[in-house]
């Protein structure tokens, strides 16, 4: 940003090329998608042609090596068209960005190529059916035999399970605790590897989410990020960005009620005049908005501090995820409540995103993790 207010020229134009994006490629088709169940393979794929699939991996890399409040600009954008497709993209970009920073040479030119243009595309394993916000407490093992590791475990609600090629996967290779996890470059085929049964979501449609199994899944020493027992570390690097991203689709999802309830206010009749003409519609609008700028300015600012590696980025990463988070809910169902019975239908989009955003107060930590992150910062 230029001061404190204002965007670039640069980060304009970017929000205006994710912004006609949206409106030519997604928009169109997100209904169509979640109806179907339809996972948008081609839509995603346009989105890598103009970088969307590496946007803060290194341009030596391959990527276009924009910033983190670049990144919450495009995905706010993507998000008003479909906030499941802008979240699978952010998870291929938290994957991505891991190999990058964290991944030596050999790693980075094995995955990374092909990662950019998407004709990989990568899921994040942290999560396991007996730890969710536990991360530390993971089981899935990687045992050490000569120049594999033999991997065992399972990892629950993964991001396009089955559909990916690559898995950066978080396991145990040591003692109990956030010291003795690493991190493992685990591609679909691997003998060992399986999947379990698609969910079936409330929302999220358009994105499959399934279990990851791993049967004594022979995976290269090669293929580990970094070093032993540093993968806690990277794992909490990732959920800082992770968060504002997440955070970006909720002001996205949000953006787009608000707009269709401002419209649809103003030609909706009943007892005579517009329901825009009602105080009551005004005030709630009205502060439907006002909570809309308050997540969208601390998102920014906290995108601003991850960005800059600010000592305090993790505390307002989770404060930012959590007032996106809480704040594009509430706003989705009051658009809904405007709608009246219409906002029930799937007639109109307001109940997709009602859907859709619901689960972003559940992902890369809950809300109320968040607040206990904040809260121990605060006091330490």
């Amino acid at each position: 940003m230029t001061h404190l207010f204002s965007l670039t020229d640069d980060q304009l134009a970017i929000q205006d090329m994710a912004r006609r994006f949206t409106a030519d490629t997604i928009t169109p088709f997100a209904a169509q998608w979640d109806e179907a169940h339809e996972f948008p393979r081609d839509a995603i794929r346009a989105a890598a042609e103009l970088g969307f699939a590496a946007i803060y991996v290194s341009e030596e890399a391959g990527g276009i090596g924009l910033g983190r409040l670049d990144a919450a600009l495009i995905f706010e954008a993507l998000s008003y068209g479909c906030p499941t497709t802008a979240a699978f993209i952010s998870i291929h970009n938290m994957a991505a960005w891991m190999i990058d920073r964290f991944g030596d040479d050999a790693l980075k030119s094995r995955y990374l190529p092909a990662l950019v243009s998407m004709d990989l595309m990568a899921s994040y394993c942290l999560t396991e059916p007996g730890s969710g916000s536990d991360a530390a407490a993971l089981r899935t093992t990687a045992r050490r035999d000569g120049d594999d590791y033999v991997v065992s475990g399972t990892k629950q609600f993964i991001s396009g399970a089955g559909v990916n090629d690559v898995y950066v996967t978080m396991v145990r290779t040591g003692e109990p605790g956030p010291k003795g996890i690493s991190c493992l470059v685990i591609d679909r085929d691997t003998p060992g590897v399986s999947f379990g049964l698609p969910e079936r979501k409330l929302g999220w449609n358009a994105s499959p989410t399934a279990q990851v199994i791993f049967d004594n899944a022979r995976v290269p020493v090669a293929n580990r990020v970094g070093d032993e027992g540093d993968g806690f570390r990277f794992a909490m690097a990732g959920l800082d960005g992770g968060r504002l991203n997440i955070g970006a689709c909720s002001l996205g999802g949000a953006q787009r009620c608000l707009d269709e309830a401002i419209a649809y206010v103003k030609t909706r009749a009943q007892f005579g005049r517009t329901i825009a003409e009602f105080q009551n519609t005004q005030f709630q609008l009205a502060d439907m908005a006002t909570d809309l700028e308050a997540a969208r300015a601390l998102l920014y600012l906290a995108a601003a501090k991850v960005g800059a590696d600010a000592p305090d980025k993790t505390r307002f990463s989770a404060m930012a995820k959590k007032l996106a988070t809480d704040n594009g809910s509430s706003i989705v169902d009051r658009a809904l409540q405007m709608f009246g019975g219409y906002g029930y239908l799937k007639d109109y989009p307001i109940e997709r995103f009602w859907r859709d955003l619901r689960v972003h107060r559940i992902l890369e930590g809950t809300n109320e993790v968040m607040r206990m992150i904040v809260g121990r910062d605060l006091l330490k």
